[in-house]
């Protein structure tokens, strides 16, 4: 039996979670997991082996007679931020969104005339982090896409949206040309000229640009105080065009007050500033950020704060 290791990455990493209980970062025996889903020991190994290369899981306690993983710290964080989005409505209902039309779009392909939007619950496609979506976000997600003249079907009485459904031509070019991104899409008119007015401002941050210049100067920690400050509010006045999901938003609004605070706190722990820089690279390289302005802003955080990861 062939293994699709990248499909089982995640629930096992999640099993991992689960099963260390209190203790996150416990290890745990991984052949009940594996035996469930009819792999043979070997397979097991081998599983683990692809998750310690992607850096989620830790087998070192591993012996000739059990497979052993445990989470990294790398695999620990994670797995709490898929919680956190799995968690989040703003997050679970642009993934429904996307999710109904991408799965119309099959629909329509495979010449299922009108189907019944219910069935998506039973496709991967109804899938977000891991949790099925319900049907209640499903039925939003309907109502949503057909105000927008995405998908039109049929309607009843006691449901937000229809209940059958087709994708509408304008829905395909939102699959077929944005990748179901409905923002994006939505955006494809919109002017690609973007200001931002960022008071005091010692660095240069040139949104949507293919080629831009940023200025920073450093000390003998390799940070400037001062462009960490300017960083900090040229991160919150940016923040909102990013079009974060609500708990992204958040943590990143967070982030950035927390290093204008303490690069301004006049004693100010590079330790602390480059931690927090590198979760606002994270945030701005994840897939729930678009277009030039993220890559912009990691690029520009990677120059005030020196040695984070590659924007």
């Amino acid at each position: 039996m062939a293994v699709e290791f990248a499909k089982l990455l995640d629930p096992l990493v999640e099993w991992v979670y689960d099963q260390a209980g209190e203790n996150p970062l416990a290890d745990v025996s991984i052949l009940p997991f594996a035996q469930e889903r009819g792999m043979t020991d070997p397979q097991a190994y081998e599983l683990l082996q692809y998750c310690e290369s992607k850096g989620l899981l830790d087998g070192s306690q591993s012996t000739m007679g059990d497979a052993r993983a445990r989470l990294t710290s790398y695999g620990l964080e994670a797995m709490e931020q898929r919680l956190r989005r799995r968690s989040s409505p703003a997050a679970r209902s642009t993934a429904a969104r996307r999710a109904l039309l991408v799965w119309l779009w099959h629909r329509k392909h495979d010449g299922t005339n009108f189907p019944v939007i219910d069935d998506i619950l039973e496709s991967d496609e109804a899938l977000f982090e891991g949790d099925r979506l319900t049907l209640t976000e499903i039925d939003r997600a309907a109502a949503y896409l057909d105000s927008k003249a995405l998908i039109k079907g049929i309607k009843v009485s006691n449901r937000e949206g229809p209940v059958r459904a087709e994708i509408t031509p304008e829905g395909l070019d939102c699959v077929e040309h944005y990748d179901g991104d409905i923002s994006a899409y939505e955006r494809r008119n919109s002017s690609g000229n973007t200001t931002f007015n960022i008071t005091e401002n010692t660095g240069n941050i040139a949104a949507n640009s293919r080629d831009f210049t940023m200025n920073a100067t450093t000390n003998k920690d390799g940070i400037d105080p001062a462009a960490v400050v300017m960083l900090a509010r040229a991160l919150r006045q940016a923040a909102p065009a990013l079009e974060l999901p609500e708990d992204d938003a958040f943590e990143f609004t967070q982030l950035a007050t927390r290093l204008e605070a303490e690069a301004a706190s006049g004693s100010p722990d590079p330790g602390k500033l480059k931690r927090w820089g590198a979760s606002v690279v994270g945030i701005l390289n994840s897939p729930v950020v678009s277009g030039a302005l993220g890559s912009v802003l990691a690029a520009y955080t990677g120059t005030v704060l020196p040695g984070l990861p590659p924007a």
